[in-house]
């Protein structure tokens, strides 16, 4: 998700961690970090086996979802987890971080504001393009659900020239669909709050929260606008099952319609999450039109 704020962040390469390599062609995958802000944000990088100055691709994880994403249970594996491994044996590397207040990052779940998760973004770019491990002429972008409408602000605003972006299920109108999630009253206790944080259940029963910054900038973000400004090729994956952003494919369309260059709409019979709780068989599709689109559109 996206918002109209200043941002200063600026990457700062820190400690590196070497990590076993679960994946045959994950020879190099690491935990990496930089700091934003004073504050440490944590990522995994995998690099491909064999190959020189490899393409990245940078995944921005989901609302109150962390850098493996959602394990799909039939093989113990994270979505973005599942997706960088498979990349990386066609010669993608990628960088997978985990927003500041979520996952191993700094910082309460509660301070957690878009406004923060677009300053992540953008400083993991440049944290990529500094590291010397890939090639920062051939960087792409992936986000699902609000980090769908990050990655569009992050394309949006970057500096550096991305050849490709793909959003999953990407928030088209974030106030809307944070309404439908949280509730009219949970919205409205956000924004009535003097600075102490709202508990809410989400519902597939999570219980988290949230201060007013949170709920305040939602209404300082416009996704739509934002990918206006970006005019490299788009690709938006999208499913007329998805009960949490919808209609579909109409949600999607949109951030297409505002676009100023070559796209695609991937449109399944698909749920918010891929419908990975039946199986593999949709999220491996997604994974292998995703990384399609984007070989195609390395330079």
């Amino acid at each position: 998700m996206t918002l109209r704020l200043p941002l200063a962040a600026l990457a700062s390469l820190a400690t590196i961690t070497l990590a076993a390599a679960p994946g045959v062609a994950l020879a190099a995958e690491k935990t990496v970090s930089f700091e934003v802000g004073g504050e440490k944000v944590v990522g995994t990088m995998n690099l491909p086996d064999g190959v020189d100055n490899p393409p990245v691709i940078l995944l921005l994880h989901g609302f109150t979802g962390s850098r493996d994403e959602l394990e799909i249970p039939a093989v113990k594996e994270g979505i973005f987890a599942r997706a960088a491994r498979m990349w990386a044996e066609n010669g993608i590397a990628s960088l997978r971080i985990d927003f500041r207040n979520s996952g191993d990052s700094d910082g309460d779940f509660a301070d957690t504001t878009v406004a923060r998760q677009v300053e992540d973004g953008l400083a993991a770019l440049d944290f990529l393009a500094a590291s010397g491990e890939v090639d920062d002429e051939r960087m792409a972008l992936v986000g699902w659900s609000m980090g769908g409408t990050v990655g569009a602000t992050v394309a949006g605003r970057t500096e550096h020239d991305l050849d490709a972006v793909a959003l999953w299920a990407p928030g088209s109108n974030l106030a809307a669909a944070m309404t439908f999630v949280l509730g009219p009253d949970t919205m409205k206790a956000g924004f009535a709050s003097s600075g102490e944080a709202v508990k809410v259940t989400l519902p597939w029963g999570a219980e988290i929260a949230l201060k007013p910054g949170f709920f305040e900038t939602l209404y300082l973000v416009d996704p739509v606008a934002e990918i206006a400004e970006y005019d490299e090729p788009l690709f938006v994956a999208v499913g007329t099952k998805d009960d949490v952003v919808f209609p579909q494919p109409a949600s999607g369309q949109v951030l297409l319609d505002y676009h100023d260059g070559e796209e695609e709409l991937f449109v399944r019979p698909m749920d918010h999450v891929f419908n990975a709780f039946a199986g593999t068989e949709m999220v491996d599709e997604l994974i292998g039109a995703t990384g399609a689109f984007i070989s195609k559109h390395l330079d």
